[in-house]
Formats: structure tokens, C-alpha cells, sequence
């Protein structure tokens, strides 16, 4: 948009933004006209974005400026007759057009050469809540939203120091998507933070579409072979303030409910809240659990797979966990139908209304496991080990990671069931590489374990 000096007769000005912005068209683009000192005045905002008591009080207040009181410049009359708090000056059309269609309410009067910014918008928002999916047994109940001055809010809570800092950059032609960085100035890495601002101030594209997955993208270009994901999320405040204590960068985007934490490695991954509510006996032991389950998501299942296919290589005391049942399918293609089906039921209760989730889990848990082992198509004891898995990776918090699990997963079944021992070694060192080959946005290893 080519940037425009602010007229100081008040007919130019409105002229130009009624080419500018759609006021006739669009039904909530107001332009409110009124007189305030004798001269003519118009303000201009967003229909359900102004707070309408602030707005009246502020009116009341202008209403009684006399003529012979005016002063000679905007400035002036905001110290004199505007009795809020969060004004400013404006000079250029760019700025109001940014500033009007961001909920703020723009004031021009005839004879002023600037643009009064009377910032008393208020955002549709829900309350803060804990967050659906990252509770946590003894921590707060608060959650962010999809407002970001909310979130900023709720994290200045926490930090009563004067080293934090909020820094808010402009994302997007099109959208113009408010993103804040926050950090500790005397914790966080310089070298990061310098790193994430010039990513940030590369990117060329005309809107966040898809929010805080765009920015991500456009942060850093992962590899498309590499499933693990660069970037930790959380809806947690208390989480955020305790990475922001560890030196880590918070990223938030406005209209999402979520912080972006960086860097974060894979051990940052597998933690929640609830690793440090407790004593520390007691999240170290959670902590380890989660781990371990981690490990056997992976790997459990090709190792079934490869001891079926070499009953010989069993232990004797483990021999109760041969199949013993006629396999009318292999049992491969026992594991990917049912690794697919597990994703579909997955998908369906995302998309399954809340009355009716209970009885179609029901029907489905009655159906994908006693019919199905009934009817042939799979053994009790595939449909066991699924089990665990299906389940156990809801001990996993990061969404990405689990998805990025269960790849390697499949990798290894598809190259034991293929290759048999030589596969899953093959497989095994791939998983490794994988995660080891991986690098932070830092630069430093995925493997890399934080001491503060």
C-alpha cells in the first residue's frame, strides 16, 4: 500500500479512506461523524471490536470542548480533552488502515494534520481455562487463548522482572499477523535470538494461513524425510514461563491458543507439567516410565514380528507368546491394517459428536476387537500388542513426536517383515540416525539434555 500524508482538512481524509477501505460496502466498517470544538470530526472502527461504555464516556468527555479551546495540534487536544489511557498519534494512512481494521478506533478533526489511534478494542475470547489436552493433577487451571495480549498477560503474571521481554513483530501483507517474541534478555541465547528475528524478517508471504504451522514453516524448512519435529507446544502459561526461566525463546502467535518453544529438543518432547509438581523422586520416575513406554511404542511390535518369524530364537520362558492360532493373514499385514484402522478411529472421535462418542466407542472396541479376531481376519494376539500401542501413545504430549514414532515404527515392520534380522538391525540404525542426525534450531543436538 503506498503510504499517504494525513490531510489536515478533514474532507480530503475521508475521501481518501473511502478509497482506501470498503466503509460503504462492508456493513461493519463504521464511520461515525460528529462535531467536537465547532469543527467537523470523524471517528472510524470495527463494528464488535470497540468497547461501546469506553467509546461513549470518551465522546461525552469531546462533546464538551469549546471552540475558543481548541488546541493547535492533535497532541494537544488528546492531553486535553481525551481522559484515556492508550492513544496515539498517527501521521500516514497506512498506519490507520492497519490500526482501524486491528479494532482500534481512528479519530480525525478538521485542522489536525494527524490521526487520533484510541486503542479501547476489545477481542471476542474465551475464558482461560485449562487446556483439553495438557492437564496437569496439581498445577494451575489457567490455559492460553486465542488472544495474545491475554497470553502476554498471563505470562507477566508470572514474571515480575524487568528482563522480560515482550517484542512484537508484524507478519504477513495480507493478514498482517501480530507474532511476539518473548525471552528473558539476561537468560536467553543471543546467537538463537538474533537467528530467530532474521528468519523471522526473511519471510515473504501474504498471510499466517494456517497460523502457527505457517510461521513454523516458514522458520525453518524441515527436511520432509525427517518426521521428528524442531518445535515444542504447549497451551500451558506455566509451562512457557519455566522454559522462559530456562533461558528458552517463547514465540506467540495472535488467534492461536498455543506458545511455540525454542529450542527444544527430543527430551523436551516426552516432558508435561506434571514432571515437576511432584517431588522429584516422583517426576523422575514419571519421566522415566514415559521413556521407557517411548521405547517399547517403537519397538515392540517388529520385535514380536521378527520372534514369529524365528520361533527358534524365543526364550523358553517367553514361549507363551507364540501364536498358536491358524493366521489366515500374514502377520504384516495384520499390523498396517491395524496401525490404519487405529488412525481411522482416531479421526472419527475427532469428528464424532460428544453424545455420540460413547456408544460408537463402544460399538467400534466391541467390533475391532472380538469380532474381528472371531471373523479370522486378525489373532488375539496382534490385536493385544495393537492395544498397548494405540494406548500407550497417549503417554506421549507432543502430538508431533508421536506421529513421528509411529513412522519409525512402520519403517521397522516393513524391513523386519522383508529382510528379517538384517532389516530390523537396518531399521534400529536408521531410527538412531534419525533422531541423533537431528539438530535444533541452535544448532546443537536433538539429543542435547538441558542442566538448568
Amino acid at each position: 500500500m503506498e503510504t499517504m500524508k494525513i490531510y489536515s482538512e478533514i474532507k480530503k481524509n475521508t475521501d481518501a479512506l473511502k478509497q482506501i477501505l470498503p466503509i460503504q460496502e462492508s456493513f461493519d466498517l463504521i464511520q461515525r461523524d460528529m462535531i467536537i470544538g465547532g469543527r467537523d470530526a470523524s471517528f472510524y472502527f470495527v463494528d464488535g471490536f470497540t468497547k461501546d461504555e469506553v467509546m461513549l464516556k470518551i465522546m461525552d468527555a469531546m462533546s464538551g470542548a469549546a471552540p475558543e479551546a481548541m488546541p493547535e495540534d492533535a497532541a494537544g487536544f488528546s492531553e486535553q480533552f481525551l481522559p484515556y489511557i492508550e492513544i496515539e498519534m498517527l501521521s500516514d494512512f497506512d498506519q490507520v488502515c492497519k490500526n482501524v481494521l486491528s479494532g482500534v478506533t481512528c479519530l480525525f478533526i478538521d485542522g489536525y494534520e494527524t490521526c487520533i489511534a484510541i486503542d479501547c478494542r476489545t477481542y471476542p475470547a474465551r475464558s482461560v481455562e485449562e487446556p483439553e489436552k495438557d492437564k496437569s493433577l496439581r498445577g494451575s487451571r489457567d490455559g492460553f487463548v486465542e488472544t495474545i495480549v491475554f497470553n502476554t498477560a498471563l505470562m507477566r503474571r508470572r514474571i515480575r522482572d524487568p528482563h522480560l521481554v515482550m517484542e512484537m513483530v508484524e507478519i504477513g501483507t495480507v493478514s498482517r499477523t501480530d507474532v511476539a517474541l518473548c525471552y528473558m534478555t539476561d537468560r536467553v541465547n543471543p546467537q538463537l535470538l538474533a537467528d530467530i528475528r532474521t528468519r523471522i524478517s526473511k519471510m515473504k508471504i501474504d498471510a499466517l494461513k494456517m497460523n502457527q504451522q505457517t510461521l513454523a514453516e516458514g522458520i525453518f524448512k524441515r527436511k520432509w524425510f525427517n518426521p521428528f519435529p524442531k518445535f515444542k507446544y504447549t497451551e500451558r502459561p506455566d509451562t512457557a514461563t519455566a522454559c522462559l526461566l530456562e533461558g528458552k525463546l517463547i514465540v506467540l502467535v495472535d488467534n492461536s491458543p498455543s506458545a511455540i518453544i525454542l529450542p527444544t529438543s527430543i527430551f523436551d518432547m516426552i516432558e508435561e507439567a506434571n514432571d515437576y509438581y511432584f517431588p522429584t523422586i516422583t517426576g523422575t520416575y514419571l519421566k522415566t516410565v514415559r521413556v521407557l513406554i517411548t521405547v517399547l511404542t517403537v519397538f515392540m511390535t517388529p520385535l514380536f514380528l521378527l520372534y514369529m518369524q524365528n520361533p527358534g530364537w524365543l526364550p523358553g520362558i517367553f514361549a507363551f507368546i507364540s501364536i498358536h492360532d491358524t493366521m489366515n493373514l500374514p502377520l504384516i499385514f495384520q499390523f498396517l491394517i491395524l496401525e490404519l484402522a487405529i488412525d481411522g478411529l482416531r479421526l472419527a472421535a475427532l469428528n464424532t459428536p460428544n453424545m455420540l462418542t460413547t456408544p460408537l466407542s463402544v460399538i467400534a472396541g466391541i467390533v475391532m476387537g472380538d469380532y474381528a479376531v472371531q471373523s479370522g481376519w486378525f489373532n488375539s494376539e496382534i490385536m493385544l500388542y495393537m492395544a498397548f500401542v494405540a494406548v500407550a501413545n497417549y503417554t506421549q504430549p507432543n502430538f508431533e513426536l508421536g506421529y513421528a514414532l509411529k513412522f519409525m515404527r512402520l519403517m521397522l515392520l516393513v524391513l523386519t517383515a522383508i529382510f528379517n534380522l538384517p532389516g530390523f538391525l537396518i531399521g534400529t540404525v536408521l531410527v538412531v540416525c534419525f533422531v541423533s542426525f537431528n539438530r535444533t534450531l541452535s544448532g546443537r543436538s536433538y539429543l542435547h539434555v538441558s542442566l538448568k
